[in-house]
């Protein structure tokens, strides 16, 4: 098999992907999207580095690599590109789209009947406001997220409306979700990571303020993952699609969980601490059952 591997940063998760990929029979050729060209004067106009004679026939895509709007877009239609050759792509650019967008992995999550706490997303700075002023109160605030942003990052409460930044400051898109504090007054919430369809790994994230994503110091513990919380997790990552992802859940203080969001770019090293699953091997292993399962022709580039 031709494998080639996106991974543009984050050098653990990196060695843990080649490792296992190695361990299971196969060198993969590591590059960057951001090196993948378009040159519709040969007979196959994508040219991915590493793969001078045909295309890959998969590849696993640990990241994007970062930079301006035009660059995202033109990364992403590589990745369709990809796909439209038959090449096997994890994940699938159509889940990275629906979930990189908080806005439409809400919208595909309450399609699909399952629970998450109340959202709500407008593109003028008077309609949340008029949303906080009858939804919001200093028991009782929302969170305001970037519609595009992980790992904790640019998060806030709102009490008020006139907490809110203004439009320039959330690129013109309010993305509010109600907050779901525990009864008990910890600041927890949980991870699962689903592989293929099934929920391979989970853990609590506790932290010493309400937001405790691990890259903002929230600890990693053991969690012995109850049925209902794992059906959820890939009832979710079903509803979006995803391969393989990590999905963030809270519990709704009567003894079942909402669903918080669907990550296609998952960290998993605080995960990793505190589960007996090798994730990585997890993640290829799927990833070449399902390159060997699509049984198709190397595309020959001229």
């Amino acid at each position: 098999m031709r494998i080639g591997l996106a991974a543009d940063n984050g050098n653990w998760h990196k060695s843990r992907l080649l490792a296992a990929l190695r361990s299971l029979g196969v060198e993969p050729v590591l590059f960057s999207l951001a090196d993948v060209a378009v040159v519709t004067a040969a007979a196959e106009p994508l040219r991915v580095p590493g793969f001078p004679d045909a295309l890959p026939d998969g590849v696993l895509l640990r990241t994007i690599a970062g930079g301006t709007f035009e660059a995202t877009t033109m990364r992403l239609g590589v990745l369709h590109a990809l796909v439209a050759s038959g090449v096997t792509v994890w994940n699938h650019p159509v889940a990275i789209e629906r979930s990189v967008d908080k806005a439409a992995t809400s919208l595909m999550v309450a399609r699909a009947g399952l629970p998450t706490p109340e959202t709500w997303v407008f593109s003028r700075r008077e309609a949340a406001a008029d949303l906080v002023a009858r939804e919001a109160r200093p028991s009782r605030p929302l969170v305001l997220k970037p519609l595009f942003g992980s790992q904790g990052e640019g998060l806030m409460l709102v009490e008020r409306p006139e907490d809110l930044p203004d439009e320039e400051a959330v690129s013109r898109v309010y993305y509010l979700q109600r907050y779901v504090p525990r009864a008990d007054g910890l600041w927890r919430d949980y991870r699962v990571f689903v592989c293929e369809g099934r929920a391979v790994a989970g853990m609590i994230r506790e932290g010493d303020g309400w937001i405790t994503n691990v890259h903002r110091g929230g600890r990693p513990l053991a969690w012995a993952m109850p049925a209902r919380a794992a059906e959820l997790a890939e009832a979710a990552a079903g509803a979006i699609g995803v391969d393989y992802t990590g999905i963030d859940l809270v519990e709704d203080g009567n003894g079942g969980y909402l669903v918080l969001e669907v990550n296609s770019m998952p960290a998993w090293s605080g995960l990793q601490q505190v589960c007996e699953t090798d994730i990585a091997t997890a993640i290829c292993r799927g990833f070449l059952a399902a390159v060997r399962g699509a049984h198709r022709p190397a595309r020959v580039v001229a």
